[in-house]
């Protein structure tokens, strides 16, 4: 069978699976868009609250439902490196908007963390259920009902997931994501990698580390590396939800306002007011779900999205598994090396070609889809461009090129970096897993090792320091689930974990947490599921229990007598130190409502 035709039998398999729950959904979609304008059925009252602050002009204009009014939904903080270009946003969305006959107003505003500012800290165990809550601040935001299409200015990593549940959520309106773009290069990414480690191993100091982290991230945009936020912006343009080209142009340059100002125009245009109608639950469909996968396996993308990626599925009714996302990854190729897959940063990734040529690529072989619906028109073809700026500063597009302008970065279906997308399904005893391995060296994709028992990152850097770790083993971090304490990312683990490889040691990391893009080149399984908190079989190993984790077969097992096993209680610790303390105890019914990993680990959508 060949790679299309395997690409279109995953796809009919989840449009099968998803019918039920994908026709319910489409049916109350349908039923919102028919009752048209929605500031129609508010009353004078309403409205008069809803409009106080426009002009007379537009006062009179909103009132008669004769222009459309564009809903701005921002992530924008000034904290976030990411985040503080969209301070500027909303006035040019409403200038060009004024331009092109329309109104634009802030809805509201979402929370948005900084995962690498609360990584291993307290704070971080909000950070998976911060996508939640911000589909749910998205949404108190468009219930005014003043409005006809919306725009989403959110990029990192658990804000673009919760948008897009918002936007799904509200499928009648149309929908158009506007990015910020990455920050401009810095200290090189293994250099910053190097100096982490050299911290690890003390032999540099906290001033040292300090100077080579604040020279990697060192101004507005994304963080360069390839992580959570990054890929979002990728799924972003190959599901259809950026403007063409869009993604990776950096913020504060006359390209990146013009298109901002080019996203409240088409916003415009694809109302119910005009004649290019597109609702994004209705342009969202299987195909475009499997174009995300695709595009997450071909570039080596973020662990985080087999939980997102099945939590904004489902937001549109449509099933997607772990199983679906392992396949696929069987037969896309990787065709790009950004960090930690590799030296480069996004910029670089940009500069080779980016997503045009990307794209260009895996419709030429017949791995993604191209007739979808995006936010641009019908067909993903006219995303094989690069983003120009124009006469006049208005955008131009040019064909994507038809090599790699670095091969080393962003290579062809016929020259992968690997055969496939090196993220795949661990199925055993030990319950499911997710493991990526693009990064990790082939002689590492088996390991067979005593367990040596963890029940928080500290922990494991503790024994670390203390000289107990010198050895070949399986790190269990357990109780790191999103019941047990939200799932944080434990990025503090890959430091002393890659030290003790590069020693030597054959070791890997089993963890019902989550490790996020990052988590390189110590193989991991992660999301383990169910969790320990839930009694699930990692809760039953035993320190010295030998497990083998095989990312060749997917399979990971404790190797021990099935009755045996069986018989053993569960372990059960005490989690009131993590129930307690920055906002942790606001989250409480977020930890007892919250659904399995493989499912999205989501409250909304688990019942």
């Amino acid at each position: 069978m060949s790679a299309h035709a395997r690409i279109s039998a995953i796809t009919d398999r989840i449009v099968e699976r998803s019918k039920p729950t994908r026709e319910r959904y489409l049916e109350r979609l349908r039923a919102a868009a028919s009752q048209g304008v929605q500031r129609s059925v508010l009353g004078c009252a309403n409205l008069a609250h809803g409009f106080a602050v426009c002009s007379p002009a537009d006062k009179d204009a909103l009132a008669g439902d004769r222009i459309a009014n564009l809903g701005i939904i921002t992530a924008y903080n000034d904290m976030l490196s990411a985040h503080q270009p969209f301070e500027t946003y909303p006035a040019i969305i409403r200038e060009a908007a004024a331009q092109a006959g329309g109104v634009a107003q802030v809805a509201g505003g979402v929370p948005a963390m900084c995962d690498g500012v609360t990584q291993g800290q307290p704070g971080m165990e909000l950070s998976l259920f911060s996508r939640d809550l911000i589909a749910m601040s998205a949404g108190v935001g468009l219930s005014h009902n003043m409005f006809d299409a919306a725009l989403f200015l959110g990029v990192c990593d658990k804000i673009v997931p919760g948008l897009v549940i918002a936007a799904l959520s509200f499928g009648h309106l149309p929908s158009i994501f506007v990015p910020a773009g990455p920050m401009t290069t810095g200290l090189p990414n293994d250099e910053k990698s190097r100096v982490r480690q050299l911290f690890a191993e003390g032999k540099v100091g906290r001033a040292e580390l300090l100077e080579a982290e604040s020279k990697s991230y060192h101004g507005p945009g994304t963080c360069t590396f390839y992580g959570t936020a990054n890929s979002n912006q990728m799924l972003m343009e190959i599901m259809g939800f950026h403007m063409p080209g869009s993604s990776f142009i950096n913020p504060g340059t006359p390209l990146r306002e013009a298109l901002t100002r080019e996203a409240a125009k088409r916003a415009l245009a694809i109302t119910a007011l005009g004649n290019e109608f597109t609702p994004a639950g209705e342009m969202i469909d299987e195909r475009s779900v499997v174009n995300g996968v695709v595009g997450l396996h071909a570039t080596g993308g973020s662990t985080n999205h087999t939980l997102h990626l099945v939590a904004m599925a489902r937001a549109a009714g449509i099933q997607l598994t772990w199983q679906d996302i392992a396949e696929l990854s069987e037969i896309v190729p990787l065709l790009a090396r950004v960090y930690p897959n590799g030296l480069a940063d996004v910029n670089h990734f940009q500069a080779a070609g980016g997503m045009g040529f990307l794209i260009k690529e895996l419709l030429k072989h017949g791995l993604v889809h191209d007739d979808v619906r995006t936010v641009f028109g019908q067909g993903l073809e006219a995303y094989t461009v690069d983003a120009r700026l124009g006469e006049k500063g208005a955008v131009v597009r040019e064909p994507s090129p038809e090599k790699s302008v670095d091969p080393k970065v962003l290579s062809s279906i016929e020259t992968p970096f690997q055969a496939n997308g090196g993220l795949k399904m661990l199925r055993g005893n030990l319950g499911k897993a997710v493991i990526k391995i693009s990064s990790v060296k082939p002689e590492r994709h088996i390991i067979e090792a005593p367990a040596i028992i963890f029940h928080s990152q500290q922990e494991l850097q503790d024994a670390f320091k203390e000289g107990k770790l010198n050895r070949d083993f399986i790190a269990v971090v357990r109780f790191q689930g999103p019941k047990a304490n939200g799932m944080p990312e434990l990025h503090k683990l890959t430091p002393p974990l890659g030290v003790l490889q590069d020693r030597g040691f054959r070791v890997a990391l089993l963890t019902d947490g989550r490790m996020s893009g990052a988590s390189g080149k110590v193989p991991a399984a992660i999301h383990v599921t169910p969790e320990a908190v839930d009694g699930g079989p990692i809760a039953r190993i035993r320190e010295g229990d030998i497990i083998r984790l095989d990312a060749i077969k997917g399979t990971l097992e404790l190797l021990v007598d099935a009755a045996d096993l069986a018989e053993r209680e569960p372990v059960t610790v005490d989690l009131s130190d993590n129930e307690f303390g920055m906002g942790r105890e606001l989250f409480a019914p977020f930890r007892r409502a919250v659904g399995p990993s493989d499912q999205g680990a989501s409250v909304l959508f688990h019942h």
